[in-house]
């Protein structure tokens, strides 16, 4: 491999997994590694992180990399940009020391609080202050719990930051949040893009004051400290910009480059790009968000819940059979499970498998819908369930795709990156239900720190043309076409799909409320 005078540090703060590379200017990632997420589960609907473990996951990402590429290379480190999950409540005090843990967007503890700001603003104001459905997922209701449950240490809280806000931190001193999150938070006024008056008042508290200082995704904030080279391993003086969501780093590293063209990153959750040369309007479920590719303004930027979670679920709870056999004949389950599942019809012998299991963002955005298996008989058998879970999740990724093609959008392809890319079986399934083909990226392409390498090279000039960088990079593993006959299958089951769930809607809350109860 030949020497580059020019390296790139893209790193993104995964639900479940923290990963960072170096990008040479040509395209190759000469260091990787990585380090687990530890989830913490305190409660029901509660899920946190500790932003410590965040930072020491970071250091040691940071040393094995530099180990890795040599001294030489890490001097030549032109710019650093870092992702995260989101949306976190991570509340630090004067001293930008955390609190507590930071509650993640999985959290569900803060229902009660979300219906209280709803209903109190009224549905269709809040909708239009901040451009998008409520959901528990987001800021407000989670701050507003934390003001009510923990005032000793509600009242210390300084600043409220976002997982990759804190590494940033952490690398350079300063408090900054970038707009791409800021959008994604509910406490965002999207007209004015300023922190929020109106919301800040319903739960009291002075956002302006308490979230960070906004940047634009690309835009250096600082440089790496003295003290934070000396831990990392770094070059002091490094550029680091803001940042964005590991939904606008996954679209680029996605190789998204012109209308029609789509992307899912199918890991933990689901990710679902798609480009358009309109803005939606506020009030539909999945709305549009600044874009910085070329000639494609706006982007729908779609979250769903579970899939890849769902696919792990069913393989410790129910999949204990194929588990023993997998380990017998030395399979993966993975990859036993795709064959398991074609041995079932398309349409999975009756059997619709819904994937709420932690309710459900795009587009239904509520946080008591509920994992469900519709039309089990006694002849069911377990490639039929199998198969379901296959579909229930590409079902999800077609709700998503109709809602947003009603908003103008064009859908040509389907570009997926990350552990769905894997699946043929699936592919083939999403290929048929979604009647486009499906491309398989290789196993660099679509990483998200290669999208967040992307767009911190384009600000420092490594990559001045992001469209010809990803045409370069992001490489099609394969092209999977759909099947006719399944394609059919699909489009008479589909609306099954969206109106049981309908019908069940208000069901599943009173559910939620009566076990809520239960529980007490």
């Amino acid at each position: 491999m030949k020497k580059a005078d020019n390296y790139l540090l893209g790193m993104d703060c995964g639900t479940t997994n923290m990963k960072a590379i170096i990008l040479s200017e040509d395209g190759d990632v000469v260091a990787e590694a990585g380090r687990p997420s530890k989830f913490l589960v305190p409660g029901p609907d509660m899920q946190e992180q500790d932003a410590n473990e965040w930072w020491s996951n970071t250091v040691a990402i940071f040393k094995s990399l530099g180990e890795q590429a040599g001294s030489e290379v890490i001097k030549k480190i032109r710019g650093i940009s870092i992702s995260s999950h989101t949306v976190t409540m991570l509340p630090l005090d004067e001293n930008g020391t955390p609190l507590r843990n930071a509650l993640t967007y999985q959290d569900n503890r803060s229902a009660e609080e979300l219906h209280y700001i709803v209903d109190t603003i009224g549905s269709d104001k809040f909708v239009r202050i901040v451009g998008g459905q409520p959901a528990v997922a987001f800021l407000p209701n989670k701050i507003l719990w934390f003001k009510n449950h923990e005032p000793e240490l509600f009242a210390k809280t300084k600043y409220f930051l976002q997982a990759s806000s804190y590494i940033n931190y952490k690398l350079t001193g300063k408090m900054t949040s970038d707009i791409d999150q800021a959008t994604r938070t509910q406490c965002l006024d999207i007209s004015k893009m300023e922190w929020s008056k109106e919301i800040g008042d319903v739960i009291g508290v002075d956002l302006e004051a308490m979230l960070p200082e906004l940047k634009l995704v690309d835009e250096i904030i600082g440089f790496v400290t003295e003290e934070a080279a000396k831990e990392t391993g770094l070059k002091e003086g490094v550029p680091v910009i803001a940042g964005c969501s590991d939904a606008m780093a996954s679209m680029h590293a996605t190789g998204i480059s012109r209308l029609g063209e789509c992307g899912e990153s199918s890991g933990t959750t689901s990710l679902v790009f798609i480009g358009s040369d309109v803005k939606s309007a506020p009030d539909v479920p999945v709305v549009t968000r600044p874009c910085a590719v070329d000639g494609m303004p706006w982007v729908f930027d779609a979250p769903i819940q579970t899939s890849g979670a769902a696919l792990k679920w069913f393989i410790d709870t129910f999949a204990a059979e194929e588990r023993a056999y997998a380990e017998a004949n030395n399979k993966n389950i993975y990859s036993y499970l795709n064959e398991l599942a074609l041995e079932s019809e398309p349409g999975s012998n009756g059997v619709i498998f819904f994937p709420y299991l932690l309710g459900e963002r795009a587009p239904l955005w509520n946080e008591y819908a509920r994992g469900m298996f519709i039309g089990m008989g006694m002849d069911m058998t377990r490639a039929d369930l199998t198969r379901s879970v296959f579909e229930g999740t590409a079902y999800a990724v077609r709700h998503v795709f109709e809602t947003v093609k009603k908003s103008g959008a064009a859908v040509d392809c389907l570009r997926i990156c990350g552990g769905g890319a894997k699946s043929r079986t699936w592919a083939q399934i999403k290929a048929s239900m979604l009647h486009i083909p499906v491309y398989l990226l290789d196993e660099k392409s679509g990483d998200v720190p290669v999208g967040d390498a992307f767009i911190v090279g384009r600000k420092v000039g490594v990559f001045p043309d992001l469209t010809k960088a990803a045409e370069k990079i992001v490489k099609v593993k394969e092209i999977i076409q759909p099947v006719k006959e399944w394609e059919e299958a699909y489009d008479r089951l589909y609306p099954y799909y969206v109106e049981m769930y309908q019908s069940l809607d208000q069901d599943l809350k009173s559910l939620k409320e009566t076990i809520g109860e239960l529980r007490k």
